[in-house]
């Protein structure tokens, strides 16, 4: 990004806006919003990657978000050896059983000569293979969702650091978006977004139902946090720090409440500032620039010999794999994992939002679109029913005047509607459009 007035001054406003926020509400409210907005603003790298860099149109983004933030129950959460015992390696090894027909059908279609024999053997290896499967898998996972299902009812993690689960998410996203885009990137890009919004669905659907995995509905709570942010009441219990919010007349509640905000804000920034970089170097390459000569013209860029297919997935791969990472960052910060929140609106169209305000295509773009829409997202409510009660302080109470303060918890969807419009009508390439 060149840093010229415009865009020091986009960050510059940005800023003093978290500043206003801290000061006329509290500090500990911007920071949280900060840190929310510093996890979608790396969804949003993610993103403007595939669309920004390659142009593939994704509508998963909320699924390949909801895998990272699966990693962290899987790695961190500590491990129940009487779910094992009683039936968690007969779930593996039924889904073992399935991954080996599969691979089985994969390998017979390829080798059997088109006909019936063909169909008729596929038939037969993918019903039995499906009966197999399930006189496996269902047992184990009977056993286990019947353990203390109030409390537990699922396999647990592995025990291990929370930090290692942030890789890890981004690896079990990219290993999605790999099986998803071997099929998908050979479509246009209208059927590429219904198929990734498809995917998706299935996958918060798989992590709702199936309560073995991480307690389904039930959610999945008291999730460890990384080192080095520490607990508030650890804080709230340490003479030195005690001594320390007495010296500056602060309250150790509200202090260490912003003690941990800042450390979470500081490793997020430090994710941030290497996944940015990464991007930044990989976009002004040589590769860099032919991904976006495909992007521009695939039928030149294969003239040219340029293998798009392949490079369409290598994007894809790369850009989930961000997301991943941003959802199992996300799923830390909350301290737990909740499959019902996983809502296409939030998770999905306001990621696209953040790329689109922001600027498609340059990666500081959606830093500044991430932070903006994230914070407008937060503060477009309370201060549109502040001002709404100072509209209607004159009215009467009744029926009119409490439909009218209850639904400016509606006016960010409109908000967001109007600053969309404005942006792609005065800055059709967005507030930092791609150079």
């Amino acid at each position: 990004m060149t840093f010229n007035g415009k865009n020091v001054a986009l960050f510059g406003a940005l800023a003093a806006l978290f500043v206003i926020s801290g000061v006329t509400q509290s500090w500990n409210t911007s920071l949280n919003i900060l840190n929310f907005g510093l996890l979608f603003s790396i969804m949003a790298l993610g993103l403007n990657m595939q669309w920004g860099y390659a142009g593939l149109f994704n509508t998963g983004v909320m699924g390949f978000g909801a895998l990272g933030g699966l990693a962290v129950a899987l790695v961190s959460t500590p491990v129940i050896p009487a779910a094992w015992s009683a039936g968690g390696w007969q779930i593996m090894a039924g889904l073992l059983v399935g991954a080996a027909v599969i691979v089985a059908a994969a390998l017979l279609w390829k080798r059997m000569k088109p006909g019936r024999a063909r169909t008729v053997a596929m038939l037969v290896l993918l019903i039995g293979g499906f009966f197999l499967y399930r006189g496996v898998f269902d047992p184990g996972v009977k056993a286990v969702e019947g353990l203390n299902a109030a409390s537990a009812g699922n396999i647990g993690g592995l025990g291990l650091p929370v930090l290692l689960s942030w890789p890890i998410g981004g690896l079990l996203a990219a290993g999605a978006a790999y099986l998803v885009a071997k099929t998908a990137l050979g479509l246009r890009s209208d059927y590429l977004a219904i198929a990734t919004l498809g995917i998706a669905e299935i996958i918060v659907s798989v992590m709702k139902n199936e309560d073995w995995l991480a307690r389904g509905v039930m959610n999945v709570i008291g999730l460890p946090r990384p080192w080095p942010v520490p607990l508030e009441v650890d804080l709230q219990q340490q003479q030195g720090f005690l001594q320390w919010c007495a010296g500056w007349g602060l309250d150790p509640q509200n202090a260490s409440a912003i003690v941990v905000k800042l450390a979470y804000c500081g490793l997020f920034v430090a994710v941030l500032a290497l996944v940015i970089t990464i991007a930044e170097l990989a976009l002004h390459s040589p590769w860099g620039r032919m991904m976006r000569a495909i992007r521009d013209n695939e039928i030149a860029a294969e003239a040219m010999g340029k293998d798009v297919k392949k490079r369409h997935l290598q994007i894809f791969v790369l850009g989930c794999a961000v997301i991943g990472v941003a959802g199992a960052m996300l799923v830390t910060l909350n301290g737990q994992l909740t499959p019902t929140s996983y809502q296409p609106l939030q998770y999905t169209f306001t990621i696209w939002v953040m790329v689109v305000v922001g600027g498609s295509g340059n990666n500081w773009g959606s830093v500044l679109g991430g932070l903006l829409v994230w914070f407008l997202w937060n503060e477009v409510e309370p201060v549109g029913q502040a001002g709404m009660q100072m509209l209607t302080s004159t009215l009467p109470n009744g029926v009119i005047k409490d439909h009218l303060i209850n639904s400016t918890e509606q006016m960010r969807y409109l908000v967001m509607g109007i600053m969309l419009l404005l942006v792609l009508r005065f800055s059709p390439r967005g507030l930092i459009p791609e150079k």
